[in-house]
């Protein structure tokens, strides 16, 4: 990562911020994928959380945590195991 870029990750993080709650879930794409990669970083690797673990992790940094849940999903930084099961951080 460049600097510009770090930079810039680090003023949407600020933007979106308050301490460790998050105010609003961004609406563009690029600035919502930096949020994600920040509550990513909430789950140990190679640990698996039950659903319920994964909501009160969330839960804590907004009170959406169905919504967090389904983005860190379909974005590939969170796997699942069917139907509500366990999930775990992706390894990428």
């Amino acid at each position: 990562m460049t600097v510009e870029w770090e930079d810039w990750e680090r003023k949407v993080l600020e933007t979106f911020l308050d301490g460790g709650r998050l105010i609003r879930i961004p609406a563009k794409r690029k600035k919502r994928d930096v949020v994600l990669r920040w509550l990513r970083e909430e789950f140990e690797p190679g640990v698996e959380y039950p659903e319920a673990e994964v909501n009160r992790i969330l839960r804590a940094h907004h009170p959406d945590c169905a919504t967090l849940r389904r983005e860190l999903f379909e974005s590939g930084y969170l796997r699942r195991r069917g139907g509500g099961g366990a999930y775990w951080r992706s390894e990428e």
